[in-house]
């Protein structure tokens, strides 16, 4: 399962609200296993809920004071100073507070803040051959620039990187441009064992026909 797959579906908040067919569940926890980022999230997230149980189990006051005679009871907005009423809410919004610190915010922090990733260049089709050494850190992206021959008969291409057991790693659709023969691919960070990676480009032409344009391989170095 894609990294960035699980981060735009939101799958770590829908696998712990068991909302998760399960094929995906398999998947999911299939993924995280491996991927550190992950388990943090669903980490975090669990620790939120043990704690919005406790929040929600102490006792609310719920007998207001008396009003004083002659006084009517506040409505509309007003109600909502009453301690019967803003006693709970009161709770429901340390609670968003307690998760957006706990998962949001710190989710937000590893995907936005600027960094330079390790990166390297691979080539296909007429450019074949094997790509650099690439040396990443541990549970750490990188990037590829892909070349790709110009070839007007493509209205897309498709790539596909192979992990060193050959097994099937991730699919990215690329859109084909005229006069662009290079594209910089962002690879999301996760738990990866070192050894040679394979790239397999194939392109589609407008009448859905498909074949193998090129491919290549890089060997990816992990530091402990």
């Amino acid at each position: 399962m894609d990294h960035a797959v699980v981060v735009r579906q939101k799958m770590t908040e829908r696998y712990l609200l068991d909302e998760l067919d399960p094929t995906v569940k398999d998947e999911f926890e299939e993924h995280f296993f491996g991927c550190a980022e992950c388990a943090e999230d669903v980490r975090a997230a669990s620790l939120f809920i043990e704690r919005s149980k406790t929040v929600l189990a102490a006792p609310a006051e719920s007998v207001a004071a008396p009003m004083p005679a002659g006084v009517r009871a506040p409505r509309g907005w007003f109600a909502w100073l009453r301690p019967a009423i803003a006693a709970p809410a009161l709770a429901a919004l340390l609670l968003v507070v307690g998760y957006q610190n706990l998962v949001t915010l710190p989710g937000m922090s590893k995907t936005s803040r600027p960094q330079v990733l390790p990166w390297t260049s691979v080539n296909v089709g007429t450019f074949s051959g094997e790509g650099n050494q690439l040396i990443v850190p541990k549970d750490s992206g990188f990037v590829l620039f892909v070349r790709i021959p110009p070839d007007g008969t493509y209205s897309r291409y498709t790539a596909d990187l192979y992990n060193p057991k050959g097994e099937l790693e991730w699919s990215l659709a690329i859109p084909a441009a005229e006069g662009q023969d290079q594209w910089p691919v962002e690879v999301p960070a996760a738990n990866r064992a070192p050894g040679r990676y394979a790239l397999v480009v194939r392109g589609t032409a407008a009448t859905g026909q498909r074949q193998e344009v090129g491919r290549t391989s890089f060997e990816l170095q992990v530091q402990k």
